[in-house]
């Protein structure tokens, strides 16, 4: 049988190389100073476009409230005239349920007005309730629920 040599392993010789342990510093490519001033620069134009964009903001405002003003008077005339229109196909609605009964008159409920004018002769509105008497309910809770909420 042979005999194996068994060999330990040693160091080169001269010795291994030293351990770099000490700290490398990052490059540093702008030093305090100009931070200070870059900061200062991004600021200021960042300032200055938000003043242009304030000003366009502030003349679109304008112009919307201008808008706004100007079609109000018309959108508050049809909402009125709708409004009418709907209480004369109430009238009419309940002319042509009721013809059947005799000594019913239209707006009046068992011979009470129902519609009261005042002495001047001004429209006393309807209940909610009155207005929408032969839509579905679901109208009517559907603009309750809005009111209640707006």
């Amino acid at each position: 049988m042979s005999e194996l040599v068994r060999r330990q392993d040693m160091p080169p010789p001269g010795g291994y190389k030293s351990i770099n342990y000490k700290r490398i510093p990052a490059r540093t490519f702008f030093n305090g100073w100009t931070m200070i001033g870059g900061y200062l620069t991004m600021t200021a134009v960042a300032g200055y476009i938000y003043y242009l964009t304030y000003k366009k903001v502030q003349h679109d405002e304008i112009e919307d409230r201008s808008a706004l003003f100007a079609i109000r008077p018309l959108l508050l005339a049809e909402r009125d005239r709708e409004y009418l229109k709907q209480l004369g196909r109430n009238r009419e609605e309940e002319r042509k349920l009721m013809e059947n009964v005799e000594g019913w008159k239209v707006g009046t409920w068992y011979g009470e007005p129902v519609y009261k004018l005042n002495t001047d002769d001004t429209l006393v509105q309807p209940s909610l309730q009155d207005y929408y008497v032969h839509a579905k309910y679901r109208e009517l809770a559907r603009r309750l629920h809005l009111e209640k909420w707006s």
